[in-house]
């Protein structure tokens, strides 16, 4: 397969993700896996019973769903109902279907204590996001806090059942096309090289042959369907990657090494908790509520919106903001004022989205710049119809996106129309004379530079490629509208290949610009995608 072929499968592959929000894509991935599990058992495959696969299945997505309702309006929180499902789904596969689910039988006691655990999980896992939270912020994995704590009280064990050999067939493009999603591949692949080295070499110990070490594994241990589906989840990380990468090998070790404290043995979910205590104490503890101060165009197709954080907000510039929006109705009807909640519904892509940050650190307003053209998204309406005192919550910062803390490193940042932004705070943060920085800005347009003054004030050089070959502000180099190839790029830098090289816009723009700055020598090239929202 070319290299065009492969970036043409790429790209399709990102737009179509791109029109799923995370929680959709598990969702939907959890219950192909499900269906899956289900003909499984119909092909005896797996043999639970198909009466006893569909009751557990019921019970855990009817009690997840009915107890995260239930626990919303008591904390007078809109409830997420794909969490939930989701939530239940996991559950599923944890837990072992009860033999015995019918009414004649459920009087003895075993099966019906095994029922009640499971039914325990799930009501405990919809609660850990309550209960077991920071300022909105859920500290552990629900679905791996509901399966701990009812393993505590004897009434059932978590299993992992999803790791058997018929279900990996599936498990295994599933997980892939979550990490893909997530780009999550380096985090998985430490867990997984960590986890596997472990457990194998207890196996080839006890006189396996290598190759069946392997396969056992993987086939028999949940190493895939735990890093896919659990370690991975978002709200749940620290927010730098080299953290990121070193929590999935503490939560390795603690997965594969085997150890008995008496009232607790060693179980995947207990390292995944483990795992979720260090992330908590890593990153930004908590949601923070945000008021919406004012908007203004940037361009004629881009916006800038400014929040005030009722506390300080950590970052580093580069970093990314999640917000919890308020869903706006089809005919953008504005959020309730002050309390972030509005009736309608939204696009199906959920109501947290990701914005890079371009105020800069230490700064009393908190920024986002956001492409606002037409046609807009559920996202940007529930944005664009915000009124001053309008609140909504701010749940997470993450990225890896900054620039090098050695002020002597040359940088050059590549922008493809609103991939702008994330540069707005690193500028703002540095300077003239702090650093040699190079920007080169590729717009539609003159009309189409978003923040050309702030641009002009940070002292960096400013190069601007316009499509439409119209001359950029007299403040700014003209990069001509040629294609921005690796030629071009050493033509127009030629010392891009001592520079440091960050690289933002969709996806496609980013692999496209990211190949040609290879091409063009840089040795050090870090990318930040926009799948859109």
């Amino acid at each position: 397969m070319t290299a065009v072929t492969t970036a043409a499968l790429g790209s399709r592959l990102d737009t179509a993700l791109g029109r799923l929000t995370m929680y959709r894509l598990v969702l939907w991935v959890l219950a192909v896996l499900a269906g899956y599990s289900l003909l499984l058992n119909v092909l005896g495959w797996l043999t639970f019973g198909l009466p006893e696969m569909l009751a557990h299945l019921a019970l855990c997505l009817g009690l997840t769903y009915a107890s995260s309702q239930g626990l919303g309006a008591l904390f007078h929180v809109r409830p997420h109902t794909e969490s939930s499902l989701i939530t239940g789904l996991l559950l599923y596969f944890l837990f072992w279907p009860s033999e015995l689910f019918w009414p004649s039988e459920l009087t003895q006691g075993p099966q019906l204590a095994e029922l009640a655990g499971v039914a325990l999980a799930c009501v405990l896992a919809s609660a850990s996001k309550y209960a077991l939270a920071w300022r909105g912020r859920h500290i552990f994995n629900p679905a791996a806090a509901g399966a701990f704590l009812a393993g505590l009280t004897g009434l059932n064990i978590a299993t992992w059942w999803a790791a058997t050999p018929a279900m990996l067939w599936l498990v295994l493009p599933g997980v892939l096309l979550v990490l893909y999603r997530t780009r999550k591949f380096a985090m998985a692949a430490v867990f997984t090289v960590v986890a596997v080295s472990i457990v194998a070499a207890d196996l080839l110990r006890a006189g396996m042959e290598l190759p069946e070490a392997l396969w056992q594994t993987f086939a028999q241990r949940p190493v895939l369907f735990f890093v896919g589906f659990m370690l991975t989840e978002p709200l749940t990380l620290p927010p730098r990657r080299w953290q990121q990468l070193a929590l999935a090998a503490v939560v390795g070790v603690l997965f594969a090494v085997p150890y008995n404290l008496g009232f607790v043995a060693n179980s995947p979910e207990l390292a995944l908790l483990a795992g979720n205590v260090l992330a908590f104490a890593l990153g930004q503890r908590g949601g923070v509520r945000l008021r919406f101060v004012a908007s203004r165009p940037l361009t004629p197709t881009t916006t800038e919106f400014s929040f005030r954080p009722e506390r300080p907000v950590r970052f580093a510039p580069g970093q990314a903001l999640e917000l919890h929006l308020p869903p706006a109705t089809a005919g953008g009807t504005r959020a309730a004022k002050g309390d972030g909640k509005a009736p309608g519904k939204g696009d199906g892509k959920g109501i947290r989205r990701v914005f890079s940050l371009t105020s800069a650190p230490g700064a009393p307003l908190l920024t986002i710049g956001v492409g606002t053209a037409e046609p807009v998204s559920s996202a940007k309406r529930a944005l664009l119809a915000l009124e001053p005192g309008d609140g909504l919550t701010a749940t997470m910062v993450s990225g890896d996106f900054v620039l090098p803390r050695d002020l002597a490193t040359p940088v050059m940042l590549i922008a493809a129309g609103i991939g702008i932004t994330p540069y707005m705070a690193q500028l703002a943060g540095a300077p003239a004379g702090d650093r040699d920085i190079v920007l080169l800005y590729l717009a539609k347009s003159a009309a189409e530079l978003g923040y050309a003054g702030e641009l002009q004030r940070s002292g960096a050089r400013i190069l601007a490629r316009l499509a439409d070959g119209s001359a950029p502000p007299a403040t700014m180099e003209d990069a001509g509208a040629r294609r921005i190839d690796a030629a071009a790029l050493k033509d127009l830098v030629p010392d891009i290949g001592g520079r440091e090289v960050f690289v933002s816009g969709s996806p496609a723009s980013v692999r496209s610009l990211r190949a040609a700055a290879r091409g063009a020598g840089a040795r050090r090239v870090h990318v930040d995608s926009f799948t859109g929202y």
